[in-house]
């Protein structure tokens, strides 16, 4: 292993590290992470079948069905007719999923701007200067046809 491999293997323990402080440090919501991961690709990618979901997440068919069902539920997913296929239907998020989101994600990222502050002004700036790269490196490889 290369001083580069060992850098990206750091990297991403380090990630995986902060993104798991993140969501212990900020509100859930009552949101379990499933449920999280399913609205946040409905915000992505747009209406879906819950097959597609569970592909995309990735969980099992029955995980996404039983998490599809509690988030309906609570209002934040609703289904709607396949324009494609009409015996087959397609989850989409609701406003209210989307304010549900929106509030976990500003929660965790009051939590990063917490932590930043124990960094000195330069190494924070260093960091959140990176999310756009974050950004394109992680859109390059849900859509590898596009990198």
């Amino acid at each position: 292993m290369g001083t580069r491999h060992d850098a990206a293997l750091e990297l991403v323990l380090s990630l995986h590290r902060l993104l798991r402080s993140l969501r212990r440090a900020g509100p859930t919501g009552g949101l379990q992470p499933t449920q999280l991961i399913l609205l946040s690709q409905l915000t992505e990618a747009g209406p879906s079948r819950v097959g597609v979901l569970a592909d995309r997440v990735p969980c099992s068919q029955p995980t996404a069905t039983a998490a599809v069902a509690e988030l309906e539920g609570a209002g934040l997913v609703c289904r709607e007719p396949d324009p494609t296929d009409g015996r087959a239907t397609r989850v989409a998020i609701t406003d209210k999923g989307t304010d549900a989101l929106l509030g976990v994600a500003h929660g965790e990222a009051e939590a990063l701007l917490q932590r930043l502050g124990s960094l000195g002004t330069p190494e924070a700036e260093h960091v959140l200067a990176a999310a756009p790269l974050l950004r394109r490196l992680a859109d390059t490889s849900a859509h590898p046809d596009r990198a």
